[in-house]
């Protein structure tokens, strides 16, 4: 009959029907996510964020994706759980030593200008930011917030910005700080009070702290180096280009870009437009002359909600 739909029957065989459904259901809960609370995992691997729904299902013992949408547009202290849940990053002071070690070698040593401009785009809660400042210290560059350190979830930026970490974590954190070429001792950079270790003042005054959505904000100006480490891998193919697009845009000619291990150019579009210092760390460098129309669209949005120091 002309016009009419096909039925369920007709449909291709050896299809799981729950698994479309559930595709269905994670698309409108990350869409109701945008609408509701402008926070943008659409682009992000599918996979990683069905794991981090599921994780929530579970320990809210929620029946469907579905019963989890309407409950999060109505419930915003279970939204702040799934956005958290959304956004971990595990993270740690000088993660990864021997890239920092690199970073100290190679990158930082040659930047002793009296004002530099660094972007640590997905700081998280800011070990990683905290990290690259003591290198700053140690290499005798003053501090006047040279690094921006931005991410998209505002309560774990409020984190970052107070520098407390368990004390606990300390013993580890001196290894990789040891590991990485440290040159001072570890306590140095930080007291400690009950169970904290809070960062001191002259560590904090490199880093300002802001909020940025690399999924939606435009980049940035002029800067001497980009780090971008264990973030991009949860994007998919397209917010790869877009992100790769923005720091392209960020760099001024001969800039450096860091990624994380898992991470990198090849592939990409912008392979081309950077030199390879460190295959293994993943740490490139801006060619200079390339023309910037590569970033297509990635140049064109703008955003009023961060801005450089």
């Amino acid at each position: 009959m002309s016009g009419s739909k096909p039925s369920l029957e007709s449909r291709p065989a050896g299809v799981d029907q729950c698994v479309i459904s559930e595709d269905i259901e994670l698309s409108n809960l990350l869409e109701a996510i945008y609408r509701r609370y402008s926070y943008d995992f659409r682009a992000y691997s599918r996979d990683s964020v069905a794991r981090r729904v599921q994780y929530r299902l579970s320990m809210s013992q929620i029946a469907s994706i579905s019963e989890l949408q309407y409950r999060i547009l109505h419930d915003e202290s279970l939204a702040d759980l799934l956005l958290k849940d959304l956004s971990v990053n595990v993270t740690e002071m000088f993660r990864d030593p021997d890239f920092f070690l690199a970073l100290r070698t190679k990158v930082l040593h040659f930047m002793k200008e009296d004002h530099i401009r660094i972007w640590d785009a997905g700081c998280s809660s800011g070990e990683e930011a905290y990290s690259v400042a003591i290198i700053l210290n140690e290499l005798g560059i003053h501090p006047r917030q040279q690094i921006l350190a931005t991410d998209f979830n505002s309560s774990i930026l409020d984190k970052a910005k107070q520098g407390i970490f368990p004390l606990g974590r300390m013993s580890s954190y001196i290894k990789n700080y040891l590991a990485a070429g440290g040159e001072d001792e570890f306590s140095e950079y930080y007291n400690s009070a009950y169970d904290g270790a809070i960062i001191k003042r002259k560590l904090k005054d490199y880093v300002h702290f802001a909020y940025h959505n690399l999924a939606t904000d435009a980049g940035f100006h002029d800067m001497d180096l980009v780090i971008c480490r264990n973030v991009v891998i949860y994007f998919d193919r397209d917010l790869h280009e877009r992100v790769f697009g923005l720091f392209y845009e960020s760099l001024r000619d001969g800039g450096y870009l860091c990624l994380g291990s898992e991470e990198g150019l090849i592939g990409s579009k912008y392979d081309d437009y950077f030199d390879v210092v460190d295959k293994k760390y993943r740490i490139y460098q801006k060619k200079a002359g390339k023309s910037s129309t590569v970033s297509g669209s990635a140049n064109k949005l703008t955003s009023k909600r961060c801005s450089a120091p």
